[in-house]
């Protein structure tokens, strides 16, 4: 078995890539990202600066890699590896100033 050079990354999933003894390619260690988006309530807002404060307290979060504030709907849905437990996400709405629902 042969390491050819090279990573392979496609939808979270990076690693090195050996022929095979028949020169199929077999994949070596593996990386595998574990992106989830899950979404919450969020009650209380009324604007785009509400919006922004819910972002910025949540996108704080370790793993958080994306915040997206629906105000009309009172949702946010957050992107992360993984997404933070619902604790977290609750501490970061209320230290915004506003009310966290599932």
């Amino acid at each position: 078995m042969s390491i050819t050079s090279g990573w392979v990354w496609v939808l979270g999933y990076s690693g090195a890539l050996a022929d095979d003894a028949d020169g199929s390619a077999v994949a070596g260690r593996t990386s595998i990202a574990t992106v989830e988006t899950r979404s919450f309530g969020v009650a209380g807002m009324s604007c785009e600066h509400c919006a922004r404060a819910v972002r910025a307290e949540i996108g704080k979060l370790p793993g958080v890699t994306e915040v997206d504030v629906d105000v009309a709907a009172g949702t946010v849905r957050v992107t992360g590896e993984p997404v933070p437990d619902d604790a977290a996400v609750r501490d970061a709405v209320q230290e915004a100033g506003y009310e966290f629902a599932l």
